[in-house]
């Protein structure tokens, strides 16, 4: 009996120059686990992305340059006037859904991903999960020693959402559509905060609303130390679900030998060192290098004493050799409390001079 093709998912994304590397790093992660075919509809914000992507011609690669997404939208373009350029991205990501669905009536269901995602098994579980429903979100889990960041941050991360086309996914879409463009800046203010808070009341303000279950979608610096990770047939488990995505928030690369794992001093596995970080950090360097792009970020780059010193607080992280990278990682917890005076010290004497 012959089988009906399946349907491509549709994914949709942006990100600028910056970004350049992580996103096509996420597109290779899905190239090499989805099971069915996919789209991918990036966001171009600049010209250097939408021409490095155009010429790269990627299969299943759906090019949205930025003109032409904000043509004869008025709104956008009145609240981009009053916003940082990470506060207009923000407020683009309700308007990317909705974008796609405008443009193609064939699909049916689009996902929304930060490109600083990375997948290591197939998503179908996630959508096996939301069944019938119309909108999926996805809770970040805090591990307790993080629990406080929901006031800020939410109860929801933005990281993967799936919308149908339907009544209650084009409701939605609507309603988080206009509330960005009244109010979305990088500041809490009265119950908000960018683009996030919106979400907490999703479950009871709107109809078909699945909150995902599975452990392996999802996880993220903020939560993966409240799990048990364990390498099972050459595949990361989480509590004995397989690890689908990986959310690389606060990843920084300092130069082509040095990245910094995450932000706010979250703890880190080792496990999730070697398996999941320096891994990563080699698929953006050969990304980098084999088409030419910008490896290292810009912001926030560190001062070279807080530099050294990092290393020694689990703030940095060598990319290879691997074993000495391990072990500098594993022993610098022994470092932790006695670095934490001397970066004291340094700031006291930086100020003091300066």
């Amino acid at each position: 009996m012959r089988k009906e093709p399946l349907l491509p998912y549709h994914f949709c994304t942006y990100f600028d120059a910056n970004y350049l590397t992580r996103g096509l790093a996420l597109y290779k992660s899905l190239c090499s686990h989805c099971g069915r075919p996919f789209i991918l509809w990036v966001l171009c914000f600049d010209d250097e992305t939408y021409a490095t992507l155009s010429r790269l011609n990627l299969p299943g690669v759906r090019l949205i340059a930025q003109q032409e997404f904000e043509a004869d939208d008025e709104a956008l373009v009145r609240a981009k006037a009053d916003r940082s350029r990470v506060e207009y991205y923000w407020t683009c990501t309700p308007s990317l859904p909705l974008y796609v669905l405008r443009h193609d009536p064939e699909v049916g269901l689009i996902t929304y991903l930060d490109a600083d995602l990375y997948f290591y098994s197939d998503p179908e579980p996630i959508y096996d999960e939301l069944g019938d429903g119309s909108i999926l979100i996805v809770e970040h889990r805090y591990a307790s020693e993080y629990a406080y960041f929901a006031q800020r941050a939410g109860v929801y991360n933005l990281g993967w959402m799936s919308f149908r086309r339907d009544a209650n996914g084009l409701e939605c879409l609507a309603w988080w559509r206009e509330r960005c463009l009244e109010w979305c800046y990088s500041r809490y203010e009265d119950g908000k905060f960018g683009d996030q808070l919106y979400l907490n009341d999703w479950p009871e303000r709107f109809y078909g609303v699945v909150i995902l279950k599975h452990k392996g979608a999802g996880l993220a610096p903020w939560n993966v130390s409240k799990y048990h990770l364990e390498i099972k047939k050459g595949h990361l488990y989480i509590d004995n679900e397989p690890l689908i995505f990986f959310h690389f928030h606060g990843f920084r690369c300092i130069n082509e030998h040095v990245v910094a794992p995450a932000g706010f001093k979250y703890h880190l596995p080792k496990i999730v060192i070697s398996e999941i970080i320096l891994p990563y950090a080699k698929v953006l360097l050969n990304l980098s290098r084999q088409h030419k792009l910008p490896f290292v970020d810009t912001r926030n780059r560190p001062h070279r004493l807080r530099f050294f010193i990092g290393f020694f607080r689990q703030q940095l992280l060598l990319i290879s050799p691997r074993w000495i990278s391990l072990q500098l990682w594993n022993t610098s917890m022994f470092f932790k409390p006695f670095l934490g005076i001397v970066s004291l010290v340094i700031k006291k004497l930086t100020r003091f001079y300066h």
